[in-house]
């Protein structure tokens, strides 16, 4: 089938590139005038290797990241470095960790010479049949998949929008200029109202990110020396890490995830993936996850289909991932609810349960997470 593919981010580039491994005509267009992203870092768990791995891409995506973070104590500390949980590291054994940028350009290069179009903005139908609009041309396709991001214009043309939720705090982020020793331990320190979590990369440089509960469209004149007051008073080696960012190097971006859950991820022959259709917060590693299992999950149903027998996939695309986005994003948006709580009492009572909280029980709920009930049949 000839297949639109539109946007060029990770859940994009991995349904591109699996479903032209299966013999579809893929075309993907990418707004931006450059293909490969600005970004810092992201983790990927079981679930997305899993998923990786049936698309023939495990390997490919092994070799830009790093498991080092899968041998190091993690779990969440308290500002004073103290411990507050230590989860056990079989929770985390399948964890990497990659640069966004050296992703995008391993996945890239598996898409047939010119297959990616960048600087141009596609359009879908509004009724969802398979066209694509890119200016004043349109062009016909089979299907056509919309991976255009969390303000994705498409999901707002098909209808299918529920508009999206501030969640009540900025995230800063960063990655080190240069390898930083963090001294075999990983994960996050919450405070009141902010937290701040260390990811090794593959060269030794550290992906850090920290969060700040505050309003909405808030603004800093210098978002480096910002972060910098934020966490002033924390830990080693949470300032090293900073300091060791070059200034223009500090993103930041407020957080916000869909407000309700979409009641289709299909209209027509036009189907949405990755935050498009599922947009959630950051608090537990899944976004980046849940677009790879989008995509492999599209391109298992699509196997050996024929053009007659998509209107009945896509339902089921749709009924399969709607049911599993929607827990994920769920129970992402209550974590970050807790790690961002501010009131002293409840950022005592949230402190003591975790201390109080035994290890491998929360080990046990990552991993149920991380379990993809991938399409059978």
């Amino acid at each position: 089938m000839r297949i639109a593919v539109i946007g060029a981010g990770i859940g994009g580039l991995t349904a591109a590139v699996g479903l032209q491994a299966d013999g579809h005509e893929i075309t993907v267009f990418e707004q931006r005038p450059e293909p490969s992203p600005d970004g810092a870092g992201l983790t990927l768990f079981g679930n997305a290797f899993e998923a990786l791995d049936l698309l023939g891409l495990g390997d490919t995506v092994r070799a830009v990241s790093s498991g080092a973070i899968a041998s190091m104590r993690p779990g969440q500390r308290h500002p004073s470095g103290s411990w507050l949980i230590t989860v056990p590291q079989r929770a985390i054994a399948s964890m990497r960790s990659a640069h966004r940028v050296d992703l995008h350009r391993a996945l890239t290069e598996h898409l047939r010479a010119g297959a990616l179009h960048t600087g141009q903005t596609a359009l879908v139908a509004a009724d969802g049949s398979p066209s694509v609009t890119v200016g004043d041309r349109t062009e016909d396709f089979d299907l056509v998949v919309s991976a255009d991001g969390i303000r994705s214009r498409n999901r707002v043309a098909l209808g299918l929008d529920t508009g999206l939720r501030y969640a009540g705090y900025t995230a800063w982020r960063g990655v080190t200029s240069r390898p930083v020793d963090i001294q075999g331990e990983a994960g996050e320190t919450w405070g009141r109202g902010q937290l701040f979590g260390i990811v090794p990369l593959p060269d030794g440089r550290v992906y850090w990110f920290g969060t700040l509960s505050t309003s909405a469209g808030a603004a800093f004149s210098d978002e480096h020396e910002a972060v910098q007051r934020q966490f002033a008073g924390w830990h080693d080696p949470i300032r090293e890490c900073i300091s060791a960012t070059r200034p223009e190097a500090v993103m930041r971006h407020d957080v916000y995830d869909l407000a309700k859950p979409l009641t289709s991820f299909t209209r027509g022959r036009t189907v949405l993936l990755g935050d498009a259709a599922h947009a959630m917060t950051p608090n537990l590693g899944q976004g980046a996850g849940q677009g790879i299992e989008d995509a492999a999950t599209l391109t298992l149903l699509l196997r050996n289909a024929s053009r007659s027998d998509c209107d009945s996939i896509l339902a089921r695309y749709s009924g399969l991932r709607r049911k599993r986005t929607r827990t994920v994003l769920q129970r992402s948006r209550m974590a970050g609810r807790v790690a961002q709580a501010a009131n002293p009492l409840t950022v005592g009572l949230r402190n003591t349960a975790l201390r109080l909280t035994p290890g491998s029980l929360m080990g046990t709920l990552s991993q149920r997470i991380h379990a993809w009930p991938k399409p059978t049949g």
